[in-house]
């Protein structure tokens, strides 16, 4: 079966204990980053399907994969966050802007 995607590190391990052969290789930087924006929109895809939090933990784990590939840490990466709920709000009294006149 053909996958052509980035796979959790462990996943060709767990393939192995299952006793088939994966193929795999390392992505170049590019690569790398290309196919983490690929998984992010696979994964928010399958929170969509499923509404699972499972899947949004997935999602997070894109995310701070691709904050490392800018040097940005989880930490920083909260403070953005923090600070931008701050100056702009944040998504929980569910406004949705219709037009501006």
């Amino acid at each position: 079966m053909n996958y052509d995607k980035l796979v959790r590190d462990r996943i060709p391990e767990i393939i192995e204990k299952n006793g088939d052969t994966p193929k795999t290789h390392v992505a170049d930087d590019a690569e790398y980053e290309r196919r983490l924006g690929e998984k992010l929109d696979e994964e928010v895809a399958e929170f969509h399907e499923s509404g699972d939090p499972e899947e949004l933990a997935d999602v997070l784990e894109v995310v701070y994969a691709l904050a490392d590939c800018t040097d940005v840490t989880s930490d920083q990466l909260e403070r953005l966050r923090a600070e931008k709920a701050d100056e702009r709000g944040g998504f929980s009294d569910g406004i949705v802007l219709e037009r501006v006149e």
